[in-house]
């Protein structure tokens, strides 16, 4: 497993707009989610769905307020 590292607001809009990362609201619950979904982001119960179909070098970033 790689470690987590920070990246700027500015990285990850790059990294989205390319097409080269997935956004996750790190919130179990869909309330929270509703109140801080950013576009383009899917909530935590969607990214564990798809995590098993995920490529292992896919780019992910997770984000919480």
């Amino acid at each position: 497993m790689t470690k987590a590292i920070r990246i700027t607001v500015e990285e990850t809009y790059q990294k989205l707009q390319k097409g080269n990362a997935m956004l996750v609201c790190a919130y179990d619950s869909e309330e929270q989610f509703s109140r801080m979904q950013l576009a383009g982001a899917i909530s935590l119960p969607e990214f564990k769905t798809k995590l098993p179909s995920l490529s292992t070098d896919q780019e992910i970033v997770f984000y919480c307020a």
